[in-house]
């Protein structure tokens, strides 16, 4: 009986024990997964699934314009390899084989020398002249067309407020009205006239025309007027244009009667374009004259009479003319000229 009883007892004895295993098992996993906890070893991973996400939107959005994206830079601020490349590239392909790009300014190209505009030669005025604009022009710019009409006037032999002196026969000269003479500046110039009725003619201001001539208004030698209508017309609709005409001689300047080594007036005589200012050199230096409604530059004092004088036009072409003398209403030839516009 006790046999019996123990050998009945063996299987439940090893079935318990089975049964443990399991239980014994469950219970170590659940102390770990409790040790380690939800989230500790699923951080790091987690993580790395939501940055993969954002990266990839990242690169798939379209660039901001202002970021370093568009802009073609870093982070930190600096040019990427692939901005730099394609600047590289585009400077290549926009400058000219050899040469260097052309500043931000442009201003080297632009503006010339101080050398080379202080004091340009005869050579480099006319190569300046030939693109310059008149930047000392004053009411009279080249390139402008300006209305006005036209009216005649007995000129006697063509002397008239500017002192030129007769014109010798030549009388295609007029009077500009008193405010586009602007204190003689208007004096030598050529301009070219086109009437209503389609005759041109070009003269050369000689004289002013007084108030109440009106703006834009010539009034012409009775001898030019008449090329363009009968002078019983009397008053001729027109337009005019300044003109920096082909066939001049050289130029010449005259001392004012009067003149001496104390004082002295000068002026140019037969220059193609308008005069700007005339300087006379003292000390080392050039000297700035007024300039008086006659057309004479005037030295008070004396300073410069009978030296080099420094002549410029309105386009900023300068010549100068040395070795001058006091000779008062002789007119002393130069072999120098303004260059044509």
């Amino acid at each position: 009986m006790k046999a019996t009883r123990h050998a009945a007892q063996q299987p439940w004895r090893r079935r318990a024990l089975i049964a443990g295993i399991p239980l014994a098992l469950l219970a170590i996993g659940v102390l770990v997964f409790l040790t380690l906890g939800p989230g500790s070893g699923n951080s790091a991973e987690a993580g790395r699934v939501v940055d993969a996400p954002a990266s990839a939107a990242v690169t798939s959005l379209p660039p901001v314009s202002g970021s370093a994206a568009a802009t073609g830079t870093s982070a930190s601020g600096q040019p990427s390899a692939s901005s730099s490349a394609s600047a590289s590239a585009s400077s290549a392909s926009s400058s000219p084989a050899g040469s260097a790009s052309p500043s931000r300014s442009g201003k080297a190209s632009a503006t010339p020398s101080a050398t080379a505009s202080a004091t340009p030669s005869t050579t480099a005025s006319a190569t300046r002249a030939a693109t310059a604009v008149a930047p000392s022009a004053g009411r009279i710019k080249p390139g402008v067309s300006y209305p006005g009409v036209a009216t005649a006037y007995d000129a006697a032999d063509g002397n008239g407020a500017c002192s030129f002196g007769p014109t010798g026969g030549d009388m295609m000269v007029a009077a500009m009205n008193f405010t586009d003479y602007e204190v003689s500046r208007a004096c030598g110039a050529y301009v070219q006239i086109h009437a209503s009725n389609g005759a041109s003619l070009t003269v050369r201001i000689v004289n002013v025309c007084p108030l109440p001539c009106a703006v834009g208004q010539l009034d012409l030698s009775q001898q030019a007027f008449a090329k363009l209508a009968d002078l019983s017309v009397g008053r001729l609709a027109i337009t005019w244009t300044l003109l920096s005409p082909e066939s001049v001689g050289p130029l010449s300047v005259r001392y004012k009667p009067g003149s001496s080594k104390w004082w002295c007036g000068i002026q140019a005589i037969g220059h193609r374009n308008p005069i700007a200012t005339l300087e006379v050199q003292a000390g080392g230096s050039w000297r700035q004259l007024p300039r008086t409604d006659y057309n004479y530059f005037l030295s008070a004092d004396g300073t410069g009479c009978g030296g080099s004088i420094r002549i410029t036009d309105i386009y900023g072409e300068q010549l100068t003319v040395d070795n001058t003398s006091v000779q008062p209403d002789v007119v002393q030839s130069t072999s120098v000229q303004f260059a044509r516009h």
